[in-house]
């Protein structure tokens, strides 16, 4: 075992009777007490679940109803809030994930922020201190350094630049009922709250795309693109409306 990170030798199986889940949960118990032995700080470790490969760097906190699956990879200085679940993935130094999320086959660059009720689904790769925020699912999606998505949106198929900021309910239609199309958004990018952004389609460095648009044309980089309907507003109406209501 490494003097840096805790390694269990043991290979994970497939539980089948009584006696494979009573080995299985010493293998486990086993894991657990080589991560504290390198200066992993588990709490509560009797609620965890941590597989024989997985590999922590010493200075990270595992909170309570943890679990660490298959060959996962933690770096230093990383905090591992509860009820997360992490699965095949590696992890920077400082990465911090907070509670409730889910992180399948990806990884996460040093600094990077996490949930809480983040989803990173397979082939996602979060960049130096980026941010995933809470209800946010990726899918083969790169997030470059520092660009933030901090409130539900689904990010499938896209690549992001350094320092862009996707708002919140933003999706990339990547799915056209037959195939898979992707998203190119350049650096220091702005995406308004509510976008719909129909791949294949690009967006240019330094570009804006107005709150509510849904964007089917590549939009040049510092260019502004809105594409929504104008709104009219019609004073009285809804009182006249009532008015017909009680006439009737």
């Amino acid at each position: 075992m490494s003097t840096k990170t805790g390694t269990a030798s043991v290979q994970p199986f497939a539980a089948k009777n009584a006696d494979d889940m009573v080995r299985l949960t010493a293998d486990q118990q086993a894991a657990v007490a080589r991560l504290t032995a390198a200066g992993v700080v588990v709490f509560r470790p009797d609620t965890c679940v941590i597989d024989p490969e997985v590999e922590v760097a010493a200075g990270t906190v595992i909170e309570p109803y943890v679990q660490l699956l298959g060959k996962t990879r933690v770096g230093s200085g990383c905090r591992i809030r509860s009820f997360t679940v992490i699965e095949n993935c590696t992890l920077g130094n400082g990465v911090q994930v907070l509670q409730s999320s889910v992180l399948e086959d990806s990884t996460v660059a040093d600094g990077a922020h996490i949930g809480p009720f983040a989803h990173l689904r397979p082939g996602s790769e979060i960049g130096e201190s980026a941010h995933v925020g809470n209800f946010v699912e990726t899918k083969k999606t790169r997030l470059g350094k520092g660009a933030k998505a901090n409130h539900l949106s689904y990010l499938g198929d896209a690549e992001i630049g350094d320092g862009s900021n996707i708002g919140a309910g933003t999706i990339t239609c990547n799915y056209d009922g037959v195939h898979k199309h992707r998203t190119q958004i350049g650096k220091a990018a702005f995406i308004g709250s509510d976008s719909t952004l129909v791949a294949p389609v690009a967006i240019g460095d330094g570009a804006y795309v107005g709150a509510g648009s849904c964007i089917t044309k590549d939009v040049p980089a510092d260019a502004l693109a809105v594409g929504r309907g104008r709104q009219f507003t019609k004073e009285g109406w809804a009182a006249a409306r009532r008015a017909q209501r009680q006439n009737k």
